[in-house]
């Protein structure tokens, strides 16, 4: 069963905040649900959603199911298709900051086929809120 407590988001803390530093990020960190690292991007240097939006609509305005993309305000990054949908700096600040949030004692032991699902914890990567959009400062 997954969880994050007080105590080990303290000790994730000092290597994230590095990370946000290093690319000009500003960001909290938060734990939901007793089992989640939240990890909410308020600003920075990086147009995260701009990078998003540029690779979603490179063959086009719509996605592989016709849908028309939006460019949105704010978004959760998808932890599992980091690579697929980001490029350059943007996908290497990712990939740093969700190894950051994982930790040394992070594991997964998930089974899906028997529906087991056993690990550290889960994480969350949210780019603005739906209150307060990103604020993109290049």
């Amino acid at each position: 069963m997954a969880y994050m407590s007080q105590e080990h988001k303290k000790e994730l803390a000092p290597t994230i905040k590095s990370v946000l530093s290093k690319y000009g990020m500003k960001g909290t960190i938060g734990i939901k649900h007793h089992s989640t690292l939240v990890i909410n991007i308020k600003s920075g240097k990086l147009d995260i959603i701009g990078n998003w939006y540029n690779k979603a609509t490179e063959h086009g305005e719509t996605n592989r199911y016709g849908d028309k993309v939006v460019k949105p305000e704010y978004m959760q990054v998808n932890e599992y298709w980091i690579d697929e949908n980001y490029t350059g700096e943007v996908k290497d600040f990712l990939n740093e900051l969700h190894e950051a949030a994982k930790g040394p004692n992070f594991f997964n032991n998930d089974d899906i086929q028997t529906d087991y699902f056993h690990r550290s914890h889960y994480i969350d990567i949210h780019v603005g809120k739906w209150d307060r959009p990103y604020v993109y400062e290049g």
